[in-house]
């Protein structure tokens, strides 16, 4: 057993255990650190990839700025603690049971019978995984790029542009 294979297996474990807390959580926050935790451990799963810019990216907009942001969120606004009937709990605990059984067993059974090439591992240790997104981004998707900064902006006048209306009337 390698290093490897046990920082992917505890990773996948802590990836998994926060996805079954977060939608096992009845409380909001409790539910959004393990959100937190699911996405810190999927960014470990980057990094055991060798995909270390995507795991920065994913510690610094998901596990950062969407926890950050959702956690405002629930404190900004109003809610009950009006708990389920057990009965409905129940029944839809059994449901989502059987659901990620089902999905379980068709997902084990396409990795089984998958017919994986063999492509050998290429030697390259001195090229940088950043400069080469760097360069993609910049060079044959530099269009795209600037459209989605736009929209970006566009969308950041328009929650002001909201948010500005809603507090007017109060």
């Amino acid at each position: 057993m390698s290093g490897s294979f046990v920082a992917f297996f505890i990773l996948s474990l802590l990836t998994i255990g926060g996805a079954v807390f977060m939608i096992s959580f009845n409380r909001v926050v409790h539910m959004v650190i393990s959100l937190g935790i699911t996405f810190l451990s999927i960014a470990g799963l980057f990094i055991l990839l060798g995909a270390e810019f995507v795991a920065v990216s994913q510690i610094l907009v998901y596990s950062g700025a969407i926890s950050i942001l959702m956690l405002f969120g629930i404190m900004l606004t109003k809610h009950d603690d009006k708990e389920e009937g057990s009965r409905s709990l129940k029944k839809r605990q059994y449901v989502s049971l059987l659901f990620v059984a089902v999905f379980f067993i068709i997902v084990f059974w396409g990795i089984q019978n998958t017919v994986w090439p063999n492509v050998p591992q290429e030697a390259a240790t001195d090229v940088s995984n950043v400069k080469q997104i760097g360069l993609a981004v910049f060079t044959n998707y530099v269009i795209p790029f600037e459209l989605l900064s736009v929209l970006l902006l566009v969308a950041l006048v328009g929650a002001i542009i909201m948010a500005k209306k809603e507090g007017g009337k109060e």
